[in-house]
């Protein structure tokens, strides 16, 4: 894995989340410039994505076992898009709760996706 790429996600994950933790404490909804920082944080985790699967075909192990660095890579990269279409059918500041928590539990998936690699 690409520690610089884990970390740069991982970061972006937390701050998406505090930008939608400050619309929520100011009760407004995810709005379109939300889903534009959600989509970056989303491409970020796809580089991550295409990364990891190239490792792995290239021949690289991860330290505790490839099904479940698979499983974290694809749960890292469905967290926030999720969250996001979630935050549309809940057009309240539960929207932005619920996308600001996806940034926090990305950023904890990106901390373990670390650890599982062997970080």
């Amino acid at each position: 894995m690409l520690d610089a790429l884990t970390l740069v996600t991982g970061v972006a994950a937390l701050l998406i989340a505090a930008w939608c933790g400050w619309a929520a404490y100011r009760d407004q909804p995810t709005k379109d410039w939300h889903f534009i920082g959600m989509a970056v944080v989303t491409l970020l985790a796809l580089v991550q994505l295409v990364v990891g699967v190239v490792q792995l075909a290239r021949g690289e192990k991860p330290a505790q076992g490839t099904t479940i660095f698979v499983a974290y890579l694809l749960g890292a990269f469905a967290c926030i898009p999720a969250a996001g279409f979630m935050s549309l059918a809940e057009r309240t500041r539960w929207g932005s709760v619920t996308v600001a928590a996806g940034g926090v539990v990305l950023a904890v998936l990106e901390v373990r996706l670390y650890d599982i690699w062997g970080g």
